[in-house]
């Protein structure tokens, strides 16, 4: 079983490998400015929801190594050039759309579609290759064959760090949208932030 495996890593490792995780998902990225952006366009909801999204994302990417499918898409530049310019691509289109979205209207900022900010999340992160390409350097490091089979650990390990990944992603999101909605009826200028930052995102997914 799957709690067994990680029951045999040692304590010690197992806790460097969650300080480790929590180092690097709080320090922001894409994800992190995904979920920002999304929550000062449309309110602490729509932050949370983003997050969430992108941790959906993230399970996606943890079967991925999990199943070894990880590792074929990495060993493939073809592919890893195709799926960076395809999210380029997507979070341009999101910058356009924002940009000329008309000022929100602080009585409905809480009335977002659910799936439709998740859907959202979920392909900013499966269309940037950063995350198969950083599992599969991270995970292993914490796994050993005397600690039962690989696949379990790499799960166990994953599903760890996606939970946590997502729990700080929608925190930023919310601390987001509760600031848009303290500056909004000042400023009505989120939706021109919230197209910088996606237009941002793009140029720096393409630039590496």
């Amino acid at each position: 079983m799957i709690w067994d495996t990680l029951a045999a890593i040692p304590w010690p490792q197992l806790t460097a490998f969650v300080a480790g995780g929590l180092v690097l998902n709080l320090a922001p990225g894409q994800d992190v400015f995904f979920a920002t952006a999304c929550g000062v366009q449309g309110g602490p909801r729509a932050g949370a929801l983003a997050g969430l999204g992108v941790g959906m994302g993230v399970l996606v990417h943890v079967a991925l190594t999990t199943l070894g499918l990880g590792a074929v898409v990495a060993a493939n530049p073809g592919a890893l050039v195709a799926i960076k310019w395809m999210g380029a691509a997507y979070l341009a289109w999101l910058a356009v759309q924002a940009w000329r979205a008309p000022p929100p209207d602080p009585s409905a900022r809480g009335s977002v579609r659910p799936w439709a900010v998740i859907r959202r999340g979920m392909l900013s992160n499966l269309l940037n290759p950063k995350p198969v390409l950083f599992l599969l350097a991270f995970l292993p490091q914490f796994t050993s064959p005397a600690f039962g089979p690989l696949w379990q650990q790499l799960l166990a390990l994953g599903l760890i760090f996606a939970f946590t990944g997502t729990l700080i992603t929608i925190g930023y999101g919310v601390a987001a949208g509760w600031l848009g909605m303290r500056l909004g009826s000042r400023l009505g200028l989120l939706n021109k932030v919230a197209a910088v930052m996606f237009g941002a995102l793009a140029l720096r997914l393409v630039a590496r």
